[in-house]
């Protein structure tokens, strides 16, 4: 398995599947729950195989399952649908149900991209999602998967992930990370300055995730760092932090040419953590800088 269980005097069994990804990474290295945590990496269980899972979980006897397993491959799941929807949304369902049977918790990961990027103001939890590619269809089925199946599930969506996770090589990388490895590389750098967001650091995002799991009455929360940013503006800022020079340029997301359409804006709203005072997280330039800095002294 991933990791050791923790084991303290308390009946509560967290179990995090995808253990070993950035944010499950920093999920298990924030853990301060009373009670036990069991870290699943996605070699442990392919929660495709619904049989294994349901065998596994049957064993552990958790009170919440924590999904942060997912096919991310944006633009590829424009042409491979099915490996996406089996990932994103059936083997949602069959966590949801199984959590279900045993009255434990089911806590899902979801995305920003679940929003058409109509809007200019930042989407609350209670916008009415409108997916636009195929990955946010997939996304959208398993939210609704997690939450039809399992009363007690809880859906958090998330946005731009970074993590120390991402930059040792576990897993598929992030976009700082890419970038400095484009720069490193000498290549021209082209990114998109016309798609807004909030790029959000998994450290910070994982501390506030188990303060707010205890108290979480809402089905869905948003969860990310403050702020906005153009992925053309986070790009060069990462660059500047980092140190690095490079050839970079904003290109629209027309001349940019991606197999997937994008929303043009995704930043979220915080309504739902507001409701409980914990719409504290820090602006996503600082979380950054920090970023850079745990990257640079875990070398």
């Amino acid at each position: 398995m991933a990791g050791s269980p923790r084991r303290e005097p308390s009946g509560e069994r967290y179990v995090i599947i995808g253990a070993t990804g950035q944010l499950g990474t920093d999920l298990v290295r924030t853990f301060d729950q009373p009670g036990e945590l069991v870290p699943l990496s996605t070699r442990d269980v392919d929660i495709r195989d619904a049989d294994r899972t349901r065998s596994i979980l049957e064993a552990l006897r958790p009170t919440c399952v924590i999904n942060t397993a997912a096919y991310n491959l944006v633009d590829r799941a424009e042409d491979d649908g099915p490996s996406a929807f089996a990932l994103n949304a059936e083997a949602v369902g069959t966590l949801a149900a199984f959590c279900q049977a045993v009255d434990a918790r089911l806590v899902h990961f979801s995305t920003d991209y679940v929003f058409d990027g109509g809007k200019r103001t930042p989407y609350l939890e209670t916008d009415p999602p409108q997916p636009i590619s195929v990955y946010a269809e997939s996304k959208l089925a398993g939210e609704r998967l997690a939450l039809e199946r399992c009363e007690r599930g809880v859906v958090f969506r998330v946005c731009g992930l970074f993590g120390l996770a991402g930059f040792q090589g576990k897993g598929k990388g992030n976009f700082v990370e890419t970038m400095l490895r484009l720069a490193r590389e000498g290549r021209a750098i082209r990114v998109v300055s016309d798609q807004v967001l909030c790029p959000s650091y998994t450290l910070d995002l994982a501390k506030k995730f188990w303060r707010v799991l205890p108290k979480a009455t809402h089905p869905i929360y948003h969860l990310t760092n403050a702020g906005q940013v153009s992925w053309y503006e986070f790009a060069r800022r990462a660059l500047e932090l980092a140190g690095a020079s490079a050839d970079l340029s904003p290109v629209t997301a027309a001349e940019y040419g991606a197999r997937a359409r994008r929303p043009a804006y995704s930043v979220l709203a915080h309504a739902n953590l507001a409701e409980l005072g914990e719409d504290d997280l820090r602006p996503w330039e600082p979380a950054l800088a920090a970023y850079v800095a745990e990257r640079s002294s875990s070398r």
